[in-house]
C-alpha cells in the first residue's frame, strides 16, 4: 500500500517535468488518481466532500491576505525607479573603496529584499542595472554575474518575505496538527511574526558573509576601474534616497515585531507606505497604478491558484495513504530525529531544482513538517532551515530559478558557465550558515 502515494508523487513529479502547469497538474492529477483508485478501495470518495471547506479556508485565510499587499508594495517600489537611485547613491558613497561597487550592491541588494520580498523581481532588477556596470568597471564576468544572483535571492529570507509569510501559514497549520496526534490541546501557535524575528540574525549572517567574501575578493583585483576621488560623497542625497524605504521597512517589521500590527496589517502599511514612495518620486499616476495593480492581480492569482491546487494534492496523498509513507520513509532513515531532519533538507534542496517555493511550502512542507514537529524540533527554527535550504537551491546549478532569471536578462557575453561558475562561492557561504544556523538554534530564537 505504501507505494500507492509514492506512484502519485512520481505522477505529479513527471507531470511538471514535462512543462504542465503547477496548479492544474497538482490539481488534476490528484483527483485522476484518487478516482482510479475508488473502485479498488483504496480511496474513500467522500474525502471529496472537504475540497469546498479547504478552498474557503484558503480564500478566508486572513494571513495570506498580506501576499497581495506585500505583492502590490514589491511591485510599486520596484517601478519606482527607487532601486536605481539607491544603487547610484550607494556607489558614489563605497567610491574610494576598491571593489566599492560590489558593496553597494550588497547592501542595496538587501535593501530591496526587504522592501520588495520578492526574488524574481530582485534578481531581474539588479541584473539589468548593475551587471552591465560591474563588468564594464573591470570586475570578472563570473563574480559579477554571482554576486548579482547571490543577492537576488535575500528576498527569500529577509524579512518581510512572501516565502516567509507562506511557511509561517503553513507551519502554523503543521504545528498545530503535530500537537492535535500527540494530545495536546491547550496548543501553542506560530505567527509569520515569529518567523521574521527568528530570520533577522541569518539575513544579516548572510549579508555579513557576501561582503567579507567581496571585500577579500576585489581588494587586490588591480583589474578594477578604481579612481579615488577625495570629494566628499553628497550625503543629503545618499539620505534622502535611503531614508524612504528604510523607514518603510522599519515601519513595516517595527509593528509586527513590536505588536502593534499583524503582518496583513503592516503589509497594508507597506503598500501605503510604497504609494508615498512613488508619489514623492513622481512616479504614482494612474497609468502607474494600473499597471501595478494588474500585476499585483496576475501574481496573486497565480499563487492562490497553487495553493488550491497544492491542498487538492495534499487531501488525496492523505487519503492513499501518503502519511503512512512519510512515517515509514522517517523511521527507516538512521540518525535518528536529526538523520531525518537532514533527509527532508536535503530532499527540499533537491525539489529547489525544479519546484517554485510556493509549490515546496504548499506540497512538500505540510507532507514532512508534522513528523519532525513531533520529534521535538522547534517549528520556527525548522521554517527558517527550510527557507535558507530554498534559497541555496535557488542558486545551485543547473536548474537554479535565480540562474533562469539572470540569464534572461543578462548579455549575451555573459556565459552560462560564468554564471555557474560565479554562484558557486555563494552557495558555499549559505550552506555554512545553514550549518551553524542547524547548530546553533539560539541564532534563531534568541528572542522568541
Amino acid at each position: 500500500m505504501e507505494i500507492i502515494p509514492l506512484l502519485l508523487l512520481i505522477l505529479v513529479c513527471a507531470a511538471l517535468l514535462l512543462g504542465y502547469p503547477v496548479a492544474l497538474t497538482l490539481a488534476g492529477i490528484s483527483i485522476i488518481f484518487s478516482l482510479i483508485c475508488i473502485p479498488f478501495g483504496i480511496f474513500d470518495p467522500a474525502i471529496f466532500k472537504s475540497i469546498p471547506l479547504r478552498i474557503f479556508g484558503i480564500m478566508n485565510n486572513v494571513t495570506l491576505l498580506a501576499v497581495p499587499l506585500f505583492i502590490f508594495m514589491g511591485t510599486i517600489l520596484e517601478r519606482s525607479g527607487i532601486a536605481a537611485k539607491m544603487l547610484e547613491n550607494m556607489a558614489l558613497a563605497f567610491k574610494n573603496i576598491r571593489g566599492g561597487l560590489s558593496i553597494s550592491i550588497i547592501l542595496v541588494g538587501a535593501l530591496l529584499a526587504a522592501s520588495t520580498g520578492i526574488v524574481g523581481a530582485t534578481v531581474v532588477t539588479m541584473g539589468l542595472m548593475s551587471l552591465p556596470v560591474l563588468v564594464k568597471q573591470g570586475y570578472k564576468k563570473d563574480f559579477s554575474s554571482g554576486l548579482v544572483a547571490s543577492t537576488g535571492t535575500l528576498g527569500q529570507i529577509i524579512p518581510p518575505s512572501i516565502a516567509l509569510v507562506l511557511l509561517g501559514d503553513v507551519m502554523s497549520n503543521a504545528y498545530q496538527r503535530a500537537q492535535n496526534n500527540m494530545g495536546i490541546f491547550s496548543q501553542k501557535t506560530v505567527t509569520v511574526g515569529d518567523l521574521f524575528i527568528g530570520a533577522i540574525l541569518p539575513g544579516a549572517l548572510i549579508c555579513l558573509s557576501y561582503l567579507i567574501y567581496t571585500i577579500y575578493k576585489n581588494s587586490k583585483n588591480p583589474e578594477i576601474e578604481f579612481k579615488p576621488d577625495d570629494s566628499p560623497p553628497l550625503k543629503s542625497e545618499l539620505l534622502k534616497t535611503l531614508a524612504m524605504p528604510l523607514l518603510l521597512i522599519i515601519m513595516v517589521l517595527g509593528s509586527i515585531i513590536a505588536g502593534i500590527a499583524t503582518p496583513t496589517e503592516a503589509a497594508a502599511i507597506g503598500a501605503m507606505g510604497a504609494m508615498i514612495i512613488a508619489t514623492i518620486n513622481g512616479k504614482l499616476t494612474l497609468g502607474f497604478l494600473k499597471e501595478s495593480s494588474e500585476r499585483t492581480a496576475i501574481v496573486t492569482t497565480m499563487i492562490f491558484t497553487i495553493l488550491i491546487g497544492a491542498s487538492i494534492f495534499s487531501l488525496v496523498f492523505r487519503g492513499v495513504g501518503g502519511d503512512d509513507l512519510i512515517e515509514l520513509i522517517f523511521n527507516s532513515l538512521p540518525g535518528g530525529a536529526y538523520g531525518a531532519l537532514i533527509f527532508v533538507l536535503f530532499v527540499v534542496f533537491l525539489l529547489g531544482f525544479i519546484l517554485d517555493f510556493i509549490e515546496i511550502c504548499y506540497v512538500i512542507v505540510p507532507l514532512v513538517a508534522p513528523p519532525l514537529l513531533m520529534m521535538g524540533f522547534d517549528p520556527v527554527w525548522l521554517a527558517i532551515l527550510l527557507a535558507i535550504n530554498l534559497q541555496t537551491s535557488f542558486l545551485t546549478p543547473p536548474f537554479g530559478f535565480s540562474l533562469f532569471y539572470l540569464r534572461g536578462v543578462a548579455s549575451e557575453s555573459i556565459q552560462t558557465s560564468d554564471i555557474y561558475k560565479g554562484v558557486m562561492p555563494f552557495i558555499l557561504i549559505q550552506l555554512l550558515i545553514l550549518i551553524i544556523v542547524l547548530i546553533f538554534p539560539s541564532i534563531v530564537l534568541f528572542a522568541l
